[in-house]
């Protein structure tokens, strides 16, 4: 009896592994026709991929792989051909066959009954990863899909799978970081920002802000992440790192001497300063900055020399220009407020008339700002203001027909 039973489960046992060879078979089949039915060959392959007596085979897994790959296939010819084409139906194929692929690979490489390893899938599994990463219109074309449509969790996943395909050992350190590299590399970093995966977007621009792909910004936005942590050690650091390697871009300096003025360092702030101008004397945005750092802590004249220097050596920055204005604006707001508390009406006139005086030196400033940069706002919003105090109306009228436009 103990024999029948035997016998029935070893028949049992038979069938089933060759239906699911059957399966795996008709999956390919379907997946390379000229008109392939890839439905119907992930509706054959999936039982095979569970079954015991396949499940494990790496011919059974590397048919899955195929069926994606030919799917990826088949859409960049829709596309080539100007035909409509699905691109999510194309990029979840290739994640789908990578997967799959991967899984072939590693039981390709297990040793038979004998103990023999005799891979026989390796060898196209290879060249079929390493075209995902080599032809654009393949991971990278999925995960900038992904990227304008805002799924910027999925569009990390599809980079970081593509930066992952040059570490992988099968590929024994052929594939060589490029600049396609780096800028995946940087558009992941960008993706983690949108996506909100702060910890995973400093890791990111860590390893970017050296690495001589869009290194400024690189360092611009890396002191943004770390300024959402609040994480002072290390923005400033970042801040000081920059200031270092752009010396002629002023937002590094900028934002680092904001941060001493807010923090009540403004002695600190001034100390870093002048130590960049010594350096580099002829630095107009270090001029700026200076007075814009004096204003702060009251030192108006000193102001006023430093946003002049900063013109003498570059006639064309237009927020020294408006930083002059503002001094005189902010001059006559308070002689403004002064003459408010003037209960002699003759007085208070003559008071309200030296302050309108001031409020008048500062529009040529504003104008001038307004000009060299008129794409900001500000400084016409600014003149608005100046225009309706000084009950100039034609000019006011011209500003505000400009500003709403």
């Amino acid at each position: 009896m103990k024999k029948t039973i035997l016998a029935a489960i070893l028949v049992m046992s038979v069938t089933s592994s060759y239906s699911q060879q059957k399966n795996v078979s008709k999956a390919k089949n379907k997946a390379l026709m000229e008109v392939p039915d890839f439905a119907g060959a992930r509706a054959d392959i999936a039982p095979a991929l569970a079954d015991p007596t396949t499940k494990d085979l790496a011919s059974t897994w590397h048919t899955a792989g195929l069926i994606g790959y030919k799917e990826n296939e088949n859409e960049i010819k829709k596309q080539m051909l100007g035909q409509k084409f699905d691109a999510d139906v194309k990029g979840k194929a290739i994640l789908e066959s990578y997967d799959y692929f991967i899984k072939a690979y590693d039981l390709d490489a297990l040793p038979d009954a004998k103990g023999k390893i005799k891979p026989k899938f390796q060898k196209d599994i290879k060249a079929k990863i390493k075209e995902y990463y080599t032809t654009q219109a393949n991971l990278v074309a999925y995960g900038a899909s992904l990227f304008e449509k805002k799924n910027y969790a999925e569009t990390v996943k599809v980079f970081e799978l593509y930066l992952g395909i040059p570490k992988l050992p099968m590929m024994n350190d052929e594939l060589k970081p490029d600049s396609t590299y780096k800028m995946i590399k940087y558009y992941t970093a960008i993706a983690s920002t949108n996506g909100g995966m702060n910890d995973k977007a400093i890791s990111y621009y860590e390893d970017l802000k050296d690495d001589g792909y869009e290194e400024l910004v690189v360092h611009q936005l890396l002191y943004e992440e770390y300024l959402k942590k609040k994480d002072t050690v290390n923005f400033v650091k970042t801040l000081k790192a920059g200031f270092e390697k752009f010396p002629a871009e002023a937002w590094f300096l900028q934002n680092l001497i904001n941060y001493y003025i807010f923090t009540n360092q403004s002695q600190d702030a001034l100390v870093y300063l002048n130590s960049a101008i010594a350096r580099e004397p002829n630095m107009p945005q270090y001029q700026y900055v200076k007075g814009n750092l004096a204003e702060s802590m009251g030192k108006l004249d000193e102001a006023r020399a430093a946003f002049d220097r900063a013109i003498e050596l570059d006639n064309t920055i237009a927020d020294a220009y408006a930083g002059i204005g503002r001094l005189y604006f902010n001059q006559a707001v308070k002689m403004a407020d002064q003459a408010n508390d003037i209960k002699d009406i003759k007085l208070y006139n003559a008071a309200k008339k030296k302050a309108d005086g001031v409020f008048m030196e500062s529009i040529p400033y504003f104008k001038k700002a307004a000009e060299l940069k008129p794409e900001e706002s500000d400084y016409k919003k600014t003149l608005k203001t100046l225009y309706y105090r000084l009950k100039m109306d034609k000019e006011f009228e011209a500003i505000e027909k400009e500003l709403n436009k």
